[in-house]
């Protein structure tokens, strides 16, 4: 890890800490090499002088080797968890930047760690590298900056700052890989525009908790993703469902919650939640909710033991599960909690 100290001498009251992980806005181009290298955040200074202007003493901390988001697993949201564990009393808010690819991952997975969050985790990065002329590192570090200063005392959420709009990290998707605007959030409004003014969203902030603050550091990642095409074949299915180790599968259905009622598949189904497997039905669409009841496609599911994942994304729905499944509590109570809105994740 660097860890080293902005504004220090400044006689600023407020405080921040920046976690750098990797990602696209940590590269620089190298005219040596006639490519794009990391970045040496000890120079950040230099790429972008404008942090000097932050009205906050400015802590960073960078991971080393920096960590393409591809690369991505549960230890290391467990490492970012516990450095801002470490930290917390210390600060007044925190940023996370971090590689587009698997940055809804790690603000939901955030979001369920963090019991309690009553101040503001903004992650954000960037689709050109900070060393380009045109690049948008600039423009989404400062802002989320200043949106982690917090003046009002609303932000108590993990959250995105992507491109002008501030959203709820487990309602957050990435829907672009060639345009500025990268993420969206189809089913819950924005917390915040941010132009020349930011614009909060103010009735869906969430409230200030009042427990103290705790991380859950535990995730079970025994559970994988299943999307539901035509012609899929159940020998395959079959088999994925005999893993003895696999306990949760997330399976993404048509519409709003529809699958084949072939009664083959819907007995494999069966099988599987009989044994203590736990089958989470979310939606392929990008907006709306599952709702099983509505249609009898839906119906056969519920019976076959298929519970609702509501209107959660793929990303909060397999980081949800890990979080669940790694406290220790029993199969049903899982089921209760994967339908139960417990971060603003999901509509309640």
């Amino acid at each position: 890890m660097v860890n080293f100290a902005l504004n220090e001498n400044k006689g600023f009251n407020r405080k921040l800490l920046m976690i750098y992980t990797g990602g696209t806005l940590g590269m620089v181009y190298d005219a040596t090499l006639e490519t794009l290298v990391p970045f040496h955040f000890e120079k950040i200074l230099d790429s972008i002088p404008e942090l000097g202007r932050i009205q906050a003493k400015l802590h960073i901390v960078a991971m080393e080797p920096a960590i393409d988001s591809s690369n991505m697993q549960p230890d290391i949201w467990v490492e970012i968890a516990t450095i801002i564990e470490d930290h917390y009393s210390s600060f007044d808010g925190f940023v996370i930047l971090h590689g587009t690819d698997t940055m809804a991952y790690t603000a939901s997975a955030l979001s369920f760690m963090f019991e309690n969050l009553d101040k503001p985790v903004i992650l954000t990065g960037a689709q050109l590298p900070i060393g380009l002329a045109r690049t948008d590192a600039r423009e989404n570090m400062m802002t989320s900056l200043e949106l982690a200063l917090d003046p009002e005392n609303v932000l108590h959420d993990v959250c995105i700052y992507f491109n002008g709009r501030l959203l709820r990290g487990n309602r957050a998707k990435k829907y672009e890989s060639s345009q500025f605007d990268a993420f969206h959030s189809e089913n819950y409004p924005y917390l915040a525009d941010v132009g020349v003014y930011c614009q909060f969203n103010y009735p869906y902030l969430r409230k200030k908790p009042s427990g103290a603050f705790s991380v859950k550091k535990s995730m079970d990642s025994r559970v994988l993703i299943l999307k539901l095409f035509p012609g899929l074949r159940l020998d395959f299915l079959n088999h994925i469902f005999e893993q003895k180790e696999l306990k949760g599968i997330i399976m993404e259905t048509f519409g709003s919650g529809n699958a084949s009622t072939d009664p083959l598949f819907l007995e494999l189904l069966k099988a599987a939640t009989d044994e203590g497997k736990i089958i989470l039905n979310i939606s392929q669409c990008s907006g709306g909710e599952v709702r099983q009841k509505d249609y009898a496609t839906g119906k056969a599911l519920t019976e076959a033991g298929v519970i609702s994942g509501k209107d959660l994304t793929a990303e909060a729905a397999v980081t949800k599960f890990m979080y669940l499944s790694g406290q220790n509590l029993s199969v049903p109570e899982i089921k209760k909690q994967l339908q139960t809105n417990l971060r603003g994740e999901m509509a309640g």
